[in-house]
């Protein structure tokens, strides 16, 4: 770690609850007696999703403001950030009356954005991704004499995430273990310090997402590596390089930081949407990702799992929800290539109903490039039980003489054996 590097103590952040109460508010800690069950320990889920703004953000951002002079932030401040960030200092500098400006890369979500603008920002689209936001945001600060204010890499606003772990610990001092989302390592080094300031022994584990990470790649490290820019459900933690101050406090206070696939990530999303009632976006739900898919044991353990936010908008909730139900085994789509003679959709539909599942939805095809002459392709989406009863069900096809040429999560193709397989000249 070099020399020049001030990091924050637990000083610090003891010093910001009173900065970051007056925005940030208590959020509950939530029994869940089924992740309990899974986990075979006592969880309990921290509902930083009902905090303002939908996030733990704010409380990093209050933190930054109040230690800003007067002029400073008469000034005014800006950020770069496509969600959680920029909705929590568009909050803060409302509350201290400075302006504010946010940078949000072109595609950001129309609800992301529009919350920005209604907390007071003044919203500027500029860039293809956050990297080229970022840029912006500097330059502009440059031009107009703004503070930058930083997502994870700076003192103050890891002293104001550090909030949550003593929030935590107030809650619940005889917690054994603590899950915290990663992304660039704001949250999980300041709430993991400051836990460790209350217990030494307790167990502080930070979770990424396996497309993006960076904190995985640079832990035990004493450098921050890098990752290649990727595409997750976990965005608010897609962070290609974790920062030059967090990576030494969570190499310091984080006991390990494991990821998690995006298959358990929407897994998650959807277990605690139907399970807990609680929204939550892909990051939020890392935590639980990890427990669902057992890669931390807690076995007997006091634990709690910080869900950090529930800012997602509603398109990619569908999204997510539809690629959750069919990893749980609970939307199956049957592909099935068979003689367009009368008769087959029958025979489908009755091994359908003979299984017991829902049909959603039905599709005919007979004039895509790739089906032989005289043969059509019927599609069926179907509402099953689980992984077993959909397994059972494209048992039951297969023994009406179905052929299974494909499968995939959620989705299976058959081939009836009257149809003839495709030439390579077909197909090309």
């Amino acid at each position: 770690m070099p020399d020049s590097l001030i990091l924050p103590t637990i000083t610090d952040i003891e010093a910001a609850r009173a900065p970051a109460s007056m925005i940030a508010r208590v959020t509950p800690l939530i029994a869940s007696r089924q992740l309990s069950a899974i986990a075979h320990a006592p969880v309990w889920l921290k509902a930083e999703v009902l905090q303002r703004t939908g996030s733990f953000k704010v409380r990093g951002a209050a933190t930054f403001l109040a230690a800003l002079d007067q002029d400073t932030r008469q000034r005014g401040v800006i950020a770069a950030s496509a969600g959680n960030h920029a909705q929590g200092v568009a909050v803060a500098a409302a509350a201290f009356d400075a302006p504010c400006h946010v940078v949000m890369p072109f595609g950001t979500a129309l609800p992301k954005e529009r919350a920005t603008r209604e907390y007071g920002a003044v919203v500027v689209l500029h860039g293809q991704d956050l990297g080229e936001s970022v840029v912006r945001a500097k330059a502009l600060a440059l031009e107009h004499g703004w503070t930058f204010v930083p997502p994870f890499d700076d003192l103050q606003i890891i002293a104001g995430q550090g909030t949550l772990g003593l929030e935590l610990f107030d809650q619940a001092p005889d917690l054994e273990v603590v899950i915290i989302p990663v992304g660039g390592g704001g949250l999980a080094a300041g709430t993991a310090m400051a836990l460790k300031d209350r217990n030494p022994d307790m167990r502080v584990i930070g979770v990424q997402a396996e497309a993006m990470a960076s904190a995985v790649a640079s832990f035990g490290e004493d450098a921050p590596l890098a990752v290649e820019p990727a595409s997750t459900l976990a965005d608010g933690c897609a962070v290609p390089r974790v920062g030059n101050l967090t990576l030494p406090l969570l190499n310091r206070y984080v006991d390990e930081i494991v990821a998690v696939s995006e298959e358990w990530i929407s897994t998650a999303m959807v277990w605690l949407l139907e399970r807990s009632k609680l929204v939550v976006e892909g990051a939020g739900a890392l935590g639980v990702a990890a427990l669902l898919a057992g890669v931390v044991d807690v076995h007997d353990q006091r634990t709690a799992v910080v869900l950090s936010g529930g800012n997602i908008d509603i398109n990619s909730l569908a999204r997510s929800v539809e690629h959750g139900l069919a990893r749980a085994g609970r939307y199956l789509q049957v592909v099935a290539t068979v003689p367009d003679q009368p008769g087959h959709l029958a025979r489908l539909l009755a091994v359908t109903a003979q299984s017991q599942a829902n049909v959603l939805d039905v599709w005919h095809r007979r004039s895509a490039p790739s089906l032989p002459i005289g043969a059509v392709e019927i599609e069926l989406l179907l509402e099953t039980r689980d992984v077993g009863h959909a397994a059972a069900l494209v048992e039951a096809l297969l023994e009406t003489g179905l052929r299974q040429v494909d499968a995939q999560i959620g989705l299976v193709r058959l081939r009836d054996p009257a149809v003839s397989e495709p030439t390579p000249d077909d197909s090309a």
